[in-house]
């Protein structure tokens, strides 16, 4: 097996050729497309996923070292879990920052000064194409004007603000699941080996997954 420097790791675009391609099921934000796709020994496979608009979610960070929380209900998994403010893409092409912003701004009625990009990641590639971007956002305040009216399942949210350290405890304890929390979490004290968040991504760096106009 042949050993692989670490620094040159990087995930490269590849597309096998699809021959056939169908959407057995559309919904109102998500569909579910089946291709008939080529596989490096010439037989054909098909492959079931998600399409998906991509996401945003925020690791509100403040001066106490607390990160904002939220409980929501999720039904497919039959649990409440805690989560950090997160939502979908809009419109195709959305300026994730923007989209960021108005997640923090909804589910918490916050907003924040100071952001960068935490990380990226595809939440499920076996399965969907969904690509969330995480940011960290620092320097919060409470958000101008009258709080957002929320409904369904977000008429049940908890908001809360958890010592970061607390919630890494419970991501590796199996306490916490939900991906952008604990992605989230482990990632902000990883960078902070590494540099500190300071030297993360600008909020507006590129995001090849999801282009954007900045």
């Amino acid at each position: 097996m042949a050993e692989k420097d670490a620094g040159a790791l990087r995930d490269t675009p590849r597309q096998w050729r699809v021959t056939a391609s169908e959407t057995p099921f559309e919904g109102g934000k998500t569909s579910v497309r089946t291709d008939r796709v080529v596989m490096p020994d010439g037989s054909v496979a098909a492959r079931d996923y998600q399409v998906h608009p991509g996401s945003v979610a925020v690791l509100a960070l403040d001066e106490q070292d607390r990160v904002l929380v939220i409980s929501q209900y999720r039904h497919p998994v039959r649990h409440k879990l805690w989560e950090i403010p997160a939502g979908l893409l809009d419109v195709p092409g959305e300026n994730p920052l923007g989209a960021a912003r108005r997640e923090l701004y909804e589910e918490a009625h916050v907003k924040a000064e100071d952001w960068r990009v935490l990380v990226d990641v595809y939440t499920s590639p076996g399965g969907s194409d969904e690509a969330v971007r995480i940011f960290l956002a620092r320097d919060l305040s409470d958000a101008d004007g009258e709080r957002f009216e929320v409904c369904d399942e977000e008429a049940d949210m908890e908001v809360a603000r958890v010592p970061l350290a607390q919630l890494v405890r419970g991501a590796l304890a199996g306490d916490l699941h939900n991906n952008c929390l604990v992605t989230g979490v482990l990632a902000l004290t990883a960078a902070r080996t590494e540099g500190g968040p300071d030297a993360l991504r600008p909020a507006e760096a590129p995001w090849p997954a999801r282009p954007f106009r900045a």
